[in-house]
């Protein structure tokens, strides 16, 4: 059974793709931004799967590059290794690009293109020790398929 780490788990698709993770058997790191959100996942994932041993919540802003490392470190300590990261986290903020602030561009860009940088950065040799694995990006059709008042959205998704 594999190892996966999982950002952005609190619900929708990141929560989905923990269930069907757990569902064939592997371990689910899975995050959250907030301790509690990260916490309250990992509870619902256990009750769900009826077993806790393979599952850990941690948090981790994916815009920290140091939270990033401490996170998937803290992942192999408990399960050893890794083999999956699934890059799920993102946040998306709509209306017109020039009323747009820039702290919410900021946040765009550190969340949806940074966050999945430093993932990758740090999984990478988690996931060359053991030979290999995968690393899954989830993006959007709003990456092809723009839509008014989605500019700044859809560039970070392109």
């Amino acid at each position: 059974m594999a190892v996966a780490f999982v950002t952005g788990v609190t619900r929708g698709i990141g929560f989905a793709v923990v269930q069907a993770l757990i569902a064939r058997g592997d371990s689910v790191v899975l995050t959250g931004t907030t301790e509690d959100a990260a916490l309250k996942a990992e509870m619902a994932v256990e009750i769900a799967a009826g077993d806790a041993t393979r599952v850990m919540g941690v948090a981790c802003d994916v815009r920290d590059r140091g939270a990033v490392r401490r996170a998937v470190d803290a992942a192999v300590q408990r399960f050893g290794g890794l083999d999956i990261l699934v890059n799920n986290a993102g946040v998306g903020v709509g209306g017109p690009i020039e009323s747009l602030d820039e702290a919410e561009w900021d946040r765009l860009i550190d969340t949806n293109l940074s966050g999945v940088f430093h993932c990758t950065q740090a999984a990478i040799p988690h996931l060359k020790a053991r030979g290999g694995g995968w690393i899954v990006n989830i993006s959007s059709l709003a990456g092809k398929n723009a839509f008014a008042g989605g500019a700044a959205y859809c560039a970070t998704k392109a």
